[in-house]
Parts: structure tokens; C-alpha cells; sequence
């Protein structure tokens, strides 16, 4: 099975800087697990923006300079080792970088889940899941729960629902997510041993 972890937006200004929360500090934990104990590809994004955000529109909309190129805030959380993966630089909420990238994998061997962790989730992670979503409808795209965190706790919850509602799996835990992962390959492995 081919299987992909996209961890979102885990930057500095989002866990305990320029918009940074209780709760996003609080997943980092879970969040490192998840990274240390995956077994298939990691692709990290990350948002970013130049010197001139507060002029465009989402600067307008939210004019709080974060995840500035070059500054302390755009970097990755030290805690998660991005040792051979893949990171995307996202000009907005969702990539149309990251969608197009794991179409073209997905044409040189067929995806089977993609799993995203990280923040937030009712603004850059609901929106990278419903395009990998529309990308590729049959593959089977799911988030953890306890590995995101919204800009409000009620947000959070809402995203999750309308995720579900879009045929997304929501595990509410990481222990869920690596529970059913477990029994997966103990299936798999069973079902070879019965071949024989």
C-alpha cells in the first residue's frame, strides 16, 4: 500500500507566534508522533507569504503579518524532522501545487490514503483535503483528529463535520489512526498467509 502524510502548515506563527494557540501548541506532540512513526511519504507545506501581505487580499481580510519568507515564523516547528520530504510552499489555503503533485504520483503508482495532520483545520487543512479530494475521489483521504487544531475549538469541530460530510475519514485520535494501520497490515500479511 502507498501511503502519504501531508503535515500542514506546522510553522512557528501558527503553533505559538503571530497566530499562534493553546491548542496548536498542544498537538505538536501528536503531531511528532505521527511524523516519527509513519510508515510511507511525508510531505510538509508550508504557507507563505512575501514582505508585501498586507496588501493582497488575505492580508486585507486578516491583516496579521504570519509565515513571512525568510523570518523565524515561516520555518517549521524544529520538533518535526522534514528529513526526505517533500515541502510545499503555498502561496494560500489550499496548494494547487501539492493537488497537482500527488495527481502525477498517483499516475506513476496508484495512491492508497492520504492522511493530514497540522493547522488549522477549518482554514488550510479542510482546504488541501477537499482538493486532494476532488483529485483523486477514490482514494481514501482522512485527517486525525487530535493531530489539528483550528483557530477555535468550534471551528475545529465544524471543519471535521463538514470534512465527514464530504466522505473524508476523521480519526479522532492518533491512536484510532495507527490502530486501524496496524490491523491493515496484520490483514494484508494474513491474507497472503492464506494464499498459501
Amino acid at each position: 500500500m502507498r501511503n502519504i502524510l501531508v503535515v500542514v502548515d506546522m510553522q512557528k506563527d501558527f503553533i505559538d507566534g503571530a497566530l499562534g494557540t493553546p491548542e496548536a501548541v498542544g498537538i505538536l506532540p501528536t503531531v511528532k508522533a505521527l511524523c516519527d512513526c509513519f510508515e510511507g511519504e511525508k510531505i510538509f507545506t508550508r504557507d507563505t507569504h512575501g514582505e508585501d501581505y498586507l496588501s493582497g487580499r488575505e492580508g486585507r481580510l486578516l491583516p496579521v503579518p504570519h509565515c513571512i519568507k525568510g523570518t523565524e515564523g515561516h520555518a517549521i516547528s524544529p520538533e518535526l524532522s522534514t528529513d526526505g520530504a517533500l515541502i510545499i510552499d503555498k502561496p494560500t489555503f489550499g496548494s494547487v501545487e501539492l493537488q497537482s503533485y500527488i495527481i502525477s504520483e498517483n499516475e506513476k503508482e496508484r495512491i492508497d490514503e492520504i492522511t493530514l495532520i497540522g493547522l488549522c483545520t477549518d482554514i488550510c487543512v479542510i482546504s488541501n483535503a477537499m482538493l486532494l479530494k476532488a483529485a483523486l475521489p477514490e482514494c481514501e483521504i482522512s485527517v486525525v483528529a487530535d493531530a489539528c487544531a483550528g483557530v477555535t475549538p468550534q471551528s475545529h469541530e465544524n471543519a471535521l463535520s463538514a470534512m465527514k460530510m464530504c466522505q473524508i475519514t476523521v480519526y479522532e485520535s492518533a491512536f484510532e489512526f495507527t490502530g486501524v494501520k496496524v490491523m491493515r497490515k496484520y490483514d494484508a500479511a494474513f491474507r497472503e498467509l492464506a494464499k498459501h
